[in-house]
């Protein structure tokens, strides 16, 4: 259930002092988007742009495990630094990732954008379906309306895992 449901008298100022309290406790905070029709569900963080990182995205992945994954990521770029976009990352217990820089932060983290204005940057934690195929593949399955890729691929760095 959202926060603002749970708050049927709360505004959107007091949302927003939610998610700084949210982010001053922990470090970051996850906002999750629900499926609208045909347009998949999608959650990024909000508040590792005050640590001086990209803000994450998953796209095309249930609220529970886009939580779970983003907030994994998240404290990784905290203590290890940013991701590389292009880079390919087999997680423990997780999907396949490959990061992509998005190309248009604003049209997508609207509380970040709110909180931090309009340069943020932001990676997306692109996934592999359950067969290793990406959404850019032929064969991909993923949730209906897909895994919508939010900017371009880079080429792999040398050091990619």
């Amino acid at each position: 259930m959202c926060w603002l449901c749970d708050h049927p008298d709360a505004k959107w100022p007091d949302y927003l002092n939610h998610m700084r309290d949210m982010i001053s406790t922990y470090g970051w905070a996850v906002q999750s988007v629900e499926r609208q029709r045909v347009h998949p569900p999608w959650a990024y963080t909000v508040g590792l742009t005050a640590a001086g990182r990209p803000e994450l995205v998953v796209t095309g992945m249930s609220a529970h495990r886009a939580w779970h994954l983003l907030n994994d990521v998240a404290e990784h770029v905290l203590h290890a630094g940013a991701l590389v976009p292009g880079d390919q990352h087999a997680l423990e217990g997780g999907p396949l990732i490959e990061v992509v820089e998005l190309t248009e932060p604003t049209a997508h983290l609207l509380v970040a954008v709110e909180l931090y204005g309009q340069k943020l940057r932001a990676q997306q934690i692109v996934h592999a379906d359950d067969r290793g195929h990406w959404p850019w593949d032929v064969g991909y399955r993923g949730v209906r309306g897909g895994q919508p890729v939010l900017g371009v691929r880079a080429a792999p760095s040398a050091g990619a895992a």
